[in-house]
């Protein structure tokens, strides 16, 4: 049995908002085990076929819609995730899950659910993860409630400003760094 707590820390860049309609073009991914960063994982990629481009999507990102062209295919992105994934985490064992964490996680879960689904996988990120969702966000939520903080917006740009941690916004794998040193700056300072 496994002794030591894992985390997935993850983030997505899409195509737009809703998982049924768009895709997936960068995911960002940390494994931790026992509170030490074990690999990380950074993949740009082209929307699954089929996938809805909003315009606006794009530009937050500050993707041009000529560089998907050039980016692996969103099948090639999904095996090599898996992949990342299966070095660290044993799929069939229910006690070997990870911990999924990320600012707002359940938006890049229902992304990264979809993805699997679209590449065939029926079980989904449920095979590596327990869903036990760790989210900065409703701690900051709490400690605006109690007056222990006090921002114009919990957006993940304003709230890194505020702890003075370094951020590129709106690139999968600088968000994901940001959120996991936001979150362990929330639990343990």
């Amino acid at each position: 049995m496994n002794q030591h707590k894992k985390v997935l820390y993850c983030d997505v860049e899409t195509t737009g908002t809703n998982p049924a309609k768009h895709g997936i073009i960068q995911i960002g991914a940390i494994i931790e085990v026992d509170g030490v960063v074990v690999e990380e994982c950074n993949l740009k990629c082209a929307p699954h076929e089929g996938a809805e481009i909003s315009p606006d999507a794009l530009a937050i990102s500050g993707t041009e819609r000529s560089e998907l062209e050039s980016r692996m295919t969103s099948h090639e992105a999904y095996t090599q995730f898996r992949h990342f994934l299966s070095r660290h985490i044993e799929q069939y064992d229910r006690e070997d899950k990870c911990y999924p964490a990320g600012y707002n996680i359940h938006f890049d879960l229902n992304f990264i659910q979809a993805w699997f689904r679209h590449h065939g996988d029926k079980y989904g990120i449920g095979s590596f993860i327990n869903w036990r969702m760790l989210d900065p966000l409703p701690l900051l939520f709490i400690k605006d409630f109690t007056r222990q903080i006090t921002l114009p917006d919990y957006r993940l740009e304003t709230v890194c400003r505020h702890f003075g941690i370094a951020l590129h916004a709106h690139d999968a794998m600088s968000d994901i760094r940001a959120t996991r040193e936001l979150l362990l700056k929330l639990l343990y300072q």
